[in-house]
Order: C-alpha cells, then sequence, then structure tokens
C-alpha cells in the first residue's frame, strides 16, 4: 500500500483513508480509471473494519474523486471534480491557516515556513501537478 494509517493517531482511520487515496491521486501513483480493491479487500489488506472503509469510499465518491460502478467495482474518477472557485479558494484559506497554527506551536519562524511552501510547491512542479 502506498499510504500507512496509524490507529494512534489522533486523525479517525476513515480521514486517513481519504487523505491517502486523495494524495495518491495527486501524486500519480492513482490514475484516472485505475481500479480500486474493494471495500472488502481493503479492509483486510489493512486490518479494518469494512465500515471505515466504506465510510471513506462514499466520502471520496460524494467529493467526485472516485465513482463506484455496480458489479464492475471502484475507479478513479476520469475527470477531477469540478469545484467552485470561491468555494476551492475558501477551503484552501482554512487549511493555510491551519498550518500557520502549527508553525506557531512548533516554534517554525515566518521565513522558515516561506521556504518550506516554496519547496514543497517546487517538488510538485516537478512532477507537474501544481
Amino acid at each position: 500500500m502506498w499510504f500507512n494509517v496509524d490507529p494512534r493517531s489522533s486523525t479517525p482511520i476513515y480521514q486517513q483513508l481519504i487523505d491517502g487515496i486523495k494524495e495518491g491521486v495527486a501524486r500519480g501513483i492513482l490514475a484516472s480509471g485505475e481500479r480500486l480493491p474493494t471495500v472488502r479487500e481493503l479492509a483486510t489488506e489493512l486490518s479494518l473494519n469494512p465500515n471505515t472503509v466504506a465510510k471513506a469510499y462514499q466520502r471520496l465518491e460524494q467529493e467526485g474523486i472516485i465513482e463506484t460502478m455496480r458489479s464492475r467495482g471502484t475507479f478513479v474518477a476520469q475527470q477531477p471534480p469540478v469545484v467552485d472557485l470561491q468555494s476551492g479558494r475558501q477551503r484552501i484559506g482554512e487549511l493555510l491557516d491551519k498550518v500557520f497554527v502549527e508553525a506557531y506551536h512548533l516554534g517554525i519562524s515566518l521565513e522558515e515556513l516561506r521556504q518550506l511552501f516554496a519547496k514543497g510547491l517546487e517538488g510538485w512542479e516537478k512532477r507537474g501537478r501544481v
């Protein structure tokens, strides 16, 4: 599996699954149209309750990241979801606020944060993801 689930994390397991699959799609690890494991297969592979995996898959489907085709399986969506630009900017702003709060509590200066952001953005650009 390309991501880990940490049962000791404060992040709920279903959210870790959502985040892992979204990251896999964003990084190109999971290609558009690629078949995902069934709920039961993924639950078995990760030693999770199938209801937890089903909840994650439902959320991902609602967000347009994956699509389920009856009797065929679950696949990475062919088209990235279309998001209202205003809503997208608001969501990114909320996420950045969380990063700023964490940086403050970790003692990371604004300059260090700028450098980390630039380095991360550079890595995404190199992979053609932004």
